[in-house]
């Protein structure tokens, strides 16, 4: 005759089998969990690459100043530049409020000029930023600076613009961030650019 189980086996095992069904559901309940996780991490990864923001670059293209060499160190000389300013995002605009530029030999402003108004830069964009001021001259020191370079064959100036600019994506739009632009340029005994300073990249911080 077949031995009946016992009922504390039959409650043994009837456990067991709820502990292995518990478990099996608990590891199923983190394998999902842990997937959705993951994959929820790649999404944002690659949102995080395509949406963020590179910073605008910006190029010098050209510089002068017409009669340099009767220009030295007076007043009302004329200054033209040209600045390039590239937007390398692929879904990010950028909004421009109003852009200043200043004019420095060494330390010493030559002049400021405002320059394009507020406008916006779609990506892969670029925006040509051309400029003129009229020079209020320079101190003696800096006369005597400037005369030798000149004989020496070329003077160092520098150029900055600011702006207040934020980013676009879609209908999202960012915080406003102070931009400064900085273009160090050589000029020639001619009163242009010379070779060595022409597409040279410009620094950039935010302030």
């Amino acid at each position: 005759m077949l031995e009946q189980p016992r009922p504390h086996r039959t409650r043994y095992y009837a456990h067991r089998v709820g502990e292995t069904l518990t478990n099996r559901f608990f590891k199923f309940f983190c394998s999902c969990f842990l997937g959705l996780l993951l994959l929820v991490g790649v999404v944002a990864f690659v949102l995080w690459l395509s949406l963020s923001p590179h910073r605008p670059r910006f190029h010098m293209e050209s510089f002068s100043i017409p009669g340099i060499n009767q220009a030295i160190g007076s007043q009302n000389t004329v200054v033209n530049f040209n600045i390039s300013a590239r937007n390398p995002n692929q879904n990010i605009g950028i909004y421009y409020n109003a852009m200043e530029g200043t004019v420095f030999f060494r330390d010493q402003v030559i002049g400021r000029t405002p320059l394009i108004s507020t406008f916006y830069q779609p990506p892969k964009n670029t925006t040509w930023i051309y400029g003129m001021l009229t020079s209020g001259g320079v101190s003696s020191t800096g006369m005597q600076e400037m005369i030798r370079q000149f004989t020496a064959g070329s003077v160092d100036f520098r150029v900055e613009l600011t702006a207040m600019i934020r980013f676009k994506v879609t209908t999202w739009h960012g915080k406003n961030h102070r931009m400064h632009v900085s273009c160090d340029v050589a000029l020639g005994q001619n009163g242009q650019i010379l070779e060595r300073s022409k597409e040279r990249r410009c620094s950039l911080y935010f302030s």
